[in-house]
């Protein structure tokens, strides 16, 4: 077997990263983790705990309280996998591609190669898609979208990546 690999599908909401990530790990029989998927239910009733909005996801208190804590979740999880099993890891990671080291630190971390993919598509294609899903997660997005839009950051990774438009 060869070196297993790690993928990281980035993007902002309504891009198809879980579509994209999903249809990937299917192709390559590799372990699919969506920092959705992996953490929900507990960032979900720690919100609830302190009192806040378990749908909430963009105010300062989850930043604080989960959003280092969910991608550790997810690094952790794909370390048990890894260099075994090739792993697709699926989220936002909006702070850490803008950090030119992200790539280099994770194939530090896990010994593997890590290839990053960006996700894109135009705004109006994402706000369809937000709406069509219907999380609750994406109604304060969606009750003030361009607000929403004024602090999302839509730039690609600042180091070697893939860019996908996806349609």
């Amino acid at each position: 077997m060869g070196m297993a690999k790690l993928t990281v599908i980035c993007g902002p909401a309504g891009v198809g990263k879980s579509t994209y990530g999903r249809k990937l790990a299917s192709e390559k029989k590799a372990c699919f983790l969506d920092s959705d998927t992996v953490t929900e239910p507990v960032v979900r009733a720690g919100m609830a705990l302190g009192g806040y909005d378990p749908d909430d996801r963009d105010s300062l208190v989850y930043r604080r309280a989960f959003r280092d804590a969910v991608y550790e979740c997810l690094f952790a999880t794909a370390a048990e996998n890894l260099p075994e099993v090739e792993v697709v890891m699926v989220g936002p990671f909006s702070s850490e591609i803008r950090d030119p080291n992200f790539l280099s630190d994770l194939k530090k971390r896990f010994q593997v190669e890590v290839k990053v993919i960006f996700l894109t598509c135009d705004e109006a294609l994402r706000k369809e898609r937000i709406e069509k899903r219907g999380n609750p997660r994406d109604a304060g997005k969606l009750r003030d979208w361009e607000s929403y839009l004024a602090m999302t950051e839509v730039r690609p990774p600042v180091f070697p990546h893939e860019c996908v438009r996806s349609s």
